[in-house]
């Protein structure tokens, strides 16, 4: 009996270890699928510094077209057209903020109740399942190893933040930052900053549908609510990025952008792991993104309180 139980505690802690490694690969996958979310709020919010409540809806139609294409067999044709679905949804939102005078945060939001029904039309009911069809990480999960999915979630979001960088090194991609930076000097400068304005929230837009379409390819379903506080979870993304890394070059806030991803989702999981009811998950998402904003300015509160106390320290040696 003894031997036995033994057996049983080592067989049960080996088998703990592998569902653990599981949940850590599944994690970083997710962070990096993810992670092109933060990238396009990293364009909308931080390099043009606009407030993109499209975000929400472009991630779900993102992933509708991608799971209908799926279902008919052209996966990956559903993800090049989930790229362009989402950048056509940022232009509505540029559209309505250049020509039609309304406020941002009022046509993102505009925007994206909008898309609610135009998700529900492309899919044609409230979610779609597509486990025995073949997605474009089909491919990658047959490969020895068990780190296909890995490898390839990394190469794409790899890939897409090099022509990023290269994009933003423009002379175009110089005149959106720039636009984000001083409007009037832009336009005192004879740039158009509509077309800025415009070619800014349609390549964050196209961003978040093509990371809607590899995150219901790679979940083989997708949901009408899938985006539900998909802008929150990417701002939390994007500040940790810069909590821990700081704002540097555009290389170094980019690489920052994808560890914030990587690390929230490890939150994530770690939270999960935990046995913290699922409809609880919110609750830990909103501490999480309120911790990584706060984080900065405790950091600056106890440097303060260090100099204070050393201060007084000092008088008090004279």
């Amino acid at each position: 009996m003894p031997l036995r139980a033994a057996l049983f505690r080592k067989i049960h802690t080996k088998g703990e270890t592998t569902m653990s490694l599981l949940v850590l690969q599944g994690a970083v996958e997710q962070g990096f699928i993810y992670a092109l979310v933060a990238l396009g709020l990293y364009i909308s919010f931080r390099t043009l510094d606009i407030a993109d409540l499209t975000t929400d809806g472009t991630f779900t139609l993102g992933a509708a077209v991608s799971a209908v294409f799926t279902v008919q067999g052209q996966p990956l044709l559903g993800v090049v057209l989930a790229f362009f679905c989402g950048a056509l949804a940022g232009f509505v939102t540029a559209l309505l903020q250049t020509k039609l005078g309304v406020q941002p945060i009022l046509a993102g939001i505009i925007t994206m109740t909008a898309l609610y029904s135009v998700n529900l039309m492309v899919m044609g009911k409230p979610n779609i399942n597509f486990f025995k069809e073949k997605t474009i990480f089909t491919a990658a999960e047959a490969m020895p190893g068990g780190f296909g999915s890995l490898l390839q979630a990394a190469a794409i979001t790899a890939v897409l933040c090099v022509l990023l960088v290269l994009f933003l090194g423009t002379r175009l991609g110089l005149s959106v930052r720039a636009t984000g930076d001083n409007m009037d000097m832009v336009r005192a400068s004879s740039i158009n900053t509509n077309f800025t304005i415009t070619v800014g929230l349609c390549l964050a837009n196209a961003m978040t549908g093509l990371a809607g379409a590899m995150a219901a390819q790679y979940n083989t379903f997708a949901d009408v609510n899938g985006g539900t506080g998909m802008v929150v979870l990417a701002l939390a993304a994007l500040v940790i990025g810069e909590t821990l890394i700081g704002k540097g070059g555009m290389v170094r806030r980019v690489a920052g952008v994808i560890l914030g991803s990587i690390i929230y989702r490890l939150l994530y999981a770690a939270a999960l792991r935990c046995q913290v009811p699922a409809d609880y998950m919110k609750l830990v998402s909103a501490v999480i993104v309120a911790a990584a904003i706060a984080a900065p300015e405790v950091r600056r509160w106890a440097a303060f309180q260090r100099r204070k106390a050393a201060a007084r320290a000092e008088r008090g040696g004279m």
